[in-house]
């Protein structure tokens, strides 16, 4: 892969962590509260009403773009370049990048360096936007991203690639990466067998989701609600706060490179 073929997944798996931040923002009612008592004068407060809304998209994805370019571009050719191909020619690239366990982040150490590299003002505006605590923050930040960025382009070809879909599966955006969603997940196969919630043969079935979509549906059930439920994307697609989302996050879309 080159760093143009990588950009698009980078920036997908950073919109997905905004996207996962930005989905509700409290609305703010600004109201003037008197206080009659000692002479004050009144006070302006603000208080977080309780039906929040969500970011606008267009918005939304124009800010996605600008951190995922100047963020990208800070990182060297070596990480820009990764590949599945580019690590088994090369092992310190392996070794430097790729976590020993699947589950296992990036080193501390690999984020810390990393993170030195990105501009100042991507730090600041998120944390003037509330998507980080501080600046200081920005490694916590980004190594999930980094890490599904990595796991991502070198990975070697699954295998039911012959299942990929040209668009998202939920959100039906057809121009940003995608990622195979385990409709019962791997966690959980044990139990589905021993249960006998299904046949064996349905384990591996799988969608194909962005990585927005694929976050949002781990964060709407547990992996055995998943698996007893959710286990096809035609259910996943009968529930409302599905549909509304995929309404929502198909506008979240930014210009080509």
């Amino acid at each position: 892969m080159t760093s143009q073929e990588n950009y698009p997944v980078f920036r997908e798996c950073l919109s997905s962590a905004i996207v996962a931040r930005s989905e509700h923002k409290p609305k703010i009612n600004r109201r003037k509260q008197k206080a009659r008592r000692n002479g004050r004068k009144d006070v302006e407060t603000e208080t977080a009403v309780s039906a929040p809304e969500r970011a606008d998209p267009e918005e939304l994805a124009e800010f996605i773009d600008f951190l995922a370019s100047e963020t990208f571009l800070s990182f060297p050719a070596d990480l820009q370049n990764l590949s599945y191909a580019a690590t088994q020619h090369d092992p310190t690239l392996a070794a430097r990048y790729i976590p020993a366990d699947a589950d296992t982040p990036l080193d501390r150490a690999v984020i810390e360096t990393l993170s030195s590299t990105v501009p100042v003002s991507i730090s600041d505006s998120l944390a003037v936007y509330s998507l980080i605590p501080d600046a200081s923050d920005l490694p916590e930040f980004l190594s999930p991203i980094l890490t599904e960025y990595v796991t991502s382009v070198t990975a070697g070809p699954p295998a039911w690639a012959s299942t990929r879909t040209e668009a998202c599966e939920i959100c039906e955006r057809d121009w940003i990466p995608l990622s195979y969603h385990h409709l019962i997940p791997r966690g959980v196969h044990a139990k589905v067998v021993k249960k006998g919630w299904h046949d064996e043969w349905m384990l591996n079935s799988v969608a194909w989701l962005c990585r927005a979509c694929h976050s949002f549906v781990h964060r709407m059930a547990t992996n055995e609600e998943l698996a007893r439920e959710w286990f096809t994307i035609d259910r996943i697609l009968e529930r409302e706060d599905v549909r509304d989302w995929a309404k929502w996050v198909g506008r979240v879309r930014w210009k080509a490179r």
